[in-house]
Parts: structure tokens; sequence; C-alpha cells
């Protein structure tokens, strides 16, 4: 087994191959300025900075093996970064946290609500109907990301 863990403290993972570059670039910070391990997992190659903190896994190419990487290997508590619905309600059953790029945390209590709107949506989609994509990632995004990490890494 790999050891990602630094002994001291939780972990974040980072779905990494849709992860905006402004949210890796804040994780990086992030890492450095609290001492917490980083692991970006994507099936492309991903530039990451020379640290202590950040590593970079890349699996095969795959329908979910990058979430299923993430999946295996994150513990109860880590802090897992996806927009990935699915994902995010697999890691908050295995007791960890879901954050998204855009800063909205994922709970329990409402994975199962965005878990419906989103099979809700594919559902309009697979029947022809255009449901238009997310808004274009903006600094309030940013912003919001930062603040939502911010006061998590505080608890």
């Amino acid at each position: 087994m790999t050891n990602y863990r630094a002994a001291h403290r939780n972990h974040i993972w980072v779905d990494a191959d849709a992860c905006p570059k402004p949210i890796k670039e804040i994780l990086f910070r992030v890492a450095e300025r609290v001492d917490i391990s980083v692991t970006l997992v994507a099936n492309q190659p991903i530039s990451v900075p020379k640290s202590r903190f950040i590593r970079f896994v890349q699996v095969s190419a795959g329908f979910d093996v990058a979430d299923n990487h993430i999946v295996q290997y994150c513990e109860p508590e880590d802090l897992v970064i996806t927009a990935d619905i699915p994902l995010a309600a697999e890691v908050i059953a295995k007791g960890a946290l879901a954050l998204n790029p855009r800063g909205e945390l994922y709970t329990k209590e409402n994975i199962g609500q965005r878990l419906a709107m989103r099979d809700f949506m594919d559902t309009l989609r697979g029947s022809g109907v255009d449901t238009g994509g997310p808004p274009a990632f903006s600094l309030a995004d940013r912003q919001a990301f930062a603040n939502q990490l911010d006061r998590l890494l505080a608890k």
C-alpha cells in the first residue's frame, strides 16, 4: 500500500482531471502554509511544484479510475476536492469531507439531494433537452472555495 499521509495531519485528495487551475494553485499554497499533504489524482500528466507535501498520482485511463483510487485511499476526515457528485457521495460514506471547487461543501445532509438533481439532469439530457452547462469558473467561485477551505482547515 502506498503511504500518502503525513503522520500528524489529515490529507487532501484532488480529483484533478477537471479541477480548475486556480484551485490547484490555492491547494499548493495551503499545503506549504499548513503542512498538509495534498495528492492530486488524474489519468493524464499534471505539473505540480516540488514539495514534500504535494504528490501527483497518474492512474490509467478509464471510467472512474481516478475516482476509485481516491475512494480506496481516502480515510475518515480527509478532504476530497471534487465536482463529481457520485465521488463525493462515496467519500462522505467513508467519513471523509467533500468540497466542490466552487466552495460548496457536500455533506450527509445534502448529498442525496445533489445526487437526485444530477440524475434528473442526466435524464433530461438523455431525452434531448439542452440543460446548458455550469457557468464559467469565476473569481467569486475561487474566493468561495478559499474561504470554505480556510474554515475547514481551522477546525
